[in-house]
Formats: structure tokens, sequence, C-alpha cells
């Protein structure tokens, strides 16, 4: 087991990490929408509110006031269905609860000296939140990698000064009161960026190939590039929270040309995306369809759009109409035809993918540039033909592995001298 997992808690990783503003069930999807353009990740959790206003929560309180997480893909499937469409003022105004998938066990509170061995555990087996206590000094943060959060050592991690200096460092009774009740949210991508800051000490693992290490998910969703793209909110796995768009073969093999996730969607509109989730097909979803496109054209609609990226659906002010378009879908127009090859569509709605020969650390180096949850892999004579999918568990499965026993060869002993009759 590397030394890293063993000598550092969760407390290194909350350095620099927000306070955690809680969104409340009884919110609307307005709000929602909102607050997940200011999330620092594509999918928010969701919490009940609290019985009683400035009541004092123990951690079993507050694990039970926890709903489960919302996701970009679960805002625009919702916003998909038929009723939505015919009523975006209704569909907006919607409590949070009616769309959230309820699952407690997506978050646990942890203690700020957890091991970071017994956090990476816990995500392996479905976590995808850490709810940590701030305070104001956290006194087993190293030195180390106080700089990857900050970007400056921290003052009160200073050990050059005198007694006197540590001693007006340590927060006051007042001060440890205030920060009783703030908490942050730390991620599986808060996890991921740790880790490639020392991968020298996970070697050899991060330059291993994802298949010799097992991280390769063969068992990934699909939907075909001809079906209707609101198949795909049919199979949403949890996680990923994606869907890989392909088409078939003549030699029986998938072929990835896009697909329809949360990492995709995230800060898009909402309302255009959902139009064009219930009424294209998978492949023109993925690819975009132009404006101009004659092999479909597009309903004269109008969505409430307000100037910019400030649009109501991202939770802006006011608004003004505007003609529906796909590039307010998120992704770069291209064809409509599916016969055209795939390099027509490199851009925003090319899908991220890795070589089943890629190594660890560039498949994770791959997910934290393109702020992704997932890498699909394809083989390694193909750029197009899939064979599964690299998500945060099998990231955190691999690396944690236990190295194989050297088996000494036949004939010798265990310290390699010879045996002799």
């Amino acid at each position: 087991m590397a030394s890293v997992f063993l000598f550092h808690v969760v407390g290194d990783l909350t350095v620099g990490k927000p306070e955690m503003v809680e969104l409340c069930e009884t919110e609307t999807m307005e709000a929602a929408i909102k607050a997940i353009g200011e999330s620092m990740e594509c999918g928010i959790p969701v919490w009940k509110k609290k019985s009683h206003v400035g009541m004092v929560e123990n951690d079993e309180m507050r694990q039970q006031r926890f709903v489960g997480i919302l996701n970009s893909l679960d805002i625009v499937a919702f916003f998909a269905k038929s009723e939505c469409l015919e009523d975006h003022d209704k569909a907006l105004k919607t409590p949070v609860s009616d769309v959230v998938v309820p699952n407690n066990s997506l978050l646990r509170q942890v203690d700020p000296a957890t091991r970071l061995i017994d956090a990476l555990e816990m995500m392996k087996h479905g976590v995808k939140r850490l709810l940590v206590r701030k305070s104001v000094v956290w006194k087993g943060m190293s030195k180390r990698f106080s700089v990857i959060y900050s970007g400056k050592w921290l003052k009160n991690m200073d050990t050059s000064g005198s007694s006197n200096s540590l001693a007006a460092n340590r927060p006051s009774s007042s001060s440890a009161t205030s920060t009783r009740d703030k908490f942050c949210c730390l991620s599986r991508e808060d996890v991921i960026r740790f880790l490639i800051g020392c991968l020298g000490a996970l070697a050899p693992i991060p330059l291993s190939s994802i298949s010799s290490l097992g991280a390769i998910n063969t068992n990934y969703q699909f939907v075909e590039a001809s079906s209707a793209a609101i198949e795909a909110t049919h199979k949403l796995p949890e996680d990923p929270s994606a869907v890989a768009v392909v088409e078939h073969t003549l030699e029986d093999q998938y072929k990835i040309i896009g697909e329809i996730s949360a990492s995709k969607l995230w800060k898009c509109d909402y309302l255009a995306a959902a139009w064009a989730l219930a009424n294209l097909s998978a492949g023109q979803f993925v690819m975009g369809v132009e404006d101009n496109a004659s092999s479909r054209s597009l309903p004269d609609i109008s969505i409430n759009q307000t100037a910019g990226n400030n649009n109501v659906a991202n939770g802006g002010g006011s608004t003004k109409l505007k003609k529906f378009s796909s590039r307010s879908i998120g992704f770069s127009p291209a064809s409509a035809s599916l016969g055209v090859s795939r390099s027509m569509y490199r851009g925003r709605s090319a899908p991220l993918t890795c070589k089943v020969t890629s190594s660890l650390a560039a498949v994770m180096a791959q997910m934290l540039s393109h702020r992704a949850t997932h890498v699909w892999v394809t083989e390694d004579e193909s750029d197009d033909i899939l064979v599964g999918v690299v998500g945060y568990a099998d990231i955190m499965a691999a690396v944690t592995k236990q190295p194989a026993p050297i088996i000494p060869a036949p004939g010798r002993s265990t310290e390699g001298n010879e045996i002799h009759n």
C-alpha cells in the first residue's frame, strides 16, 4: 500500500474548498439550475430542511437530511418530458424533490482526521461526496500539499516561529464556535486531483496501462445513433452518468460517435437541450444540427433566454425571446447526416476517449483537464471501436490494488540463490 494513502488524511484535501451551501428539496428547478451553474461539479447535493432554524445537529441527523445528488442530465431529462415542453414556466417552478432520485448512500460525513485510504474505500463503493467539517486551523495538513489548493504556504502552518506565534494561530473559542456548523464537500474529482500531484508515491501503478490494471469497465450503457435521443434517459447508469452514442459496424462492433452525459450537458441551455433530446435522434443530438440543415428542418419555436449565457434555464434574470439553435445545446454544429466520417464531428461534441494501452496517469490527466467524470476506452488499433469506460471508481480501485506477489522462479530460493541437492 502506498504511503500517501496511510499518512494523509481527508483534512489535507479541504484547504481552499468553499463552504457548502445547501440546496433544499423544496427549492424550484430554476433555483437548482442556477446552483448547478455556480457549482464546481456537474451534480449538486440536495437536502431536506432543518426541522428547527438554528438547531444544533449531530452527524446522524445531518446524514438523514441528505436526499440525493441532482445532476445536469437529470435536469435535461426532466425538461424533455412532454408536459414540461408544453409549459416551461410550470416546469421551472417544479420543486427539486419531484426530480432528484433519492439515494442517501451517495454522501457520507467524515472527520477531517479520516485516513485517505478509508475515504478511497468509501468512494470505491459508491460514495460520491464526503462532507467534512471546516475549521480555522487543520493541524494535520502538510505543507507539501497546501500549495495545491491555496497557491501559497498557509501562515498557520509556519513552524519556524516561537511558541507565541503558534498560540496566535490557535483558533479562539468564538471562532471555533462560528465554524462548528460549516462544512465543505469533497468530490471524487478532488481526490483524483490530489493523487495526480503525488504520482511518484504511487509508482509503478500510474505508468501501467488501464488494461493491465483491470480499470476498464465493460458494463457501460449505449444507444444507437439512429435511435431517438430520449431513449438514453431510459437506461441512465448511476456511475458514470453517461450513455455512449454508437454506430453498429459490419463487423458487429460499435463505433462511438458521441455521448449523452451529465458532464457534457453541464451549464448548457437546459430548455434547448431538452427540446433536442425529445425531438432528435441520438446521432443528431450529439453531433449538433445545422440551423439550415436540409435533412431535418427545425421548428420555429421560441424559448425564454437572456442575452449571452445568462438565460433563465441557467438561472439568469431578465428574459428575451430567441429561436432554437443547436449551438445552444452546447455542441459544435455539424451535418445531420450520420453517414459522414466521425472526423467531421471533432470539437465539443466529440467524446473523450483513450486506448486500452493508455496509462492510468494519462487517463487521470484527461479527466481533470476536461472536467470529465469518465473516459471512453477504444481498441488500440482503432480510434472508434468502443470496448468500455473508465470512471472515478475504476481509478480508485486501480490505485489501491495490492501488487501481485512475486513468485520465485523454479529451482531458486526466495533470496534468488540456486538450490543445490
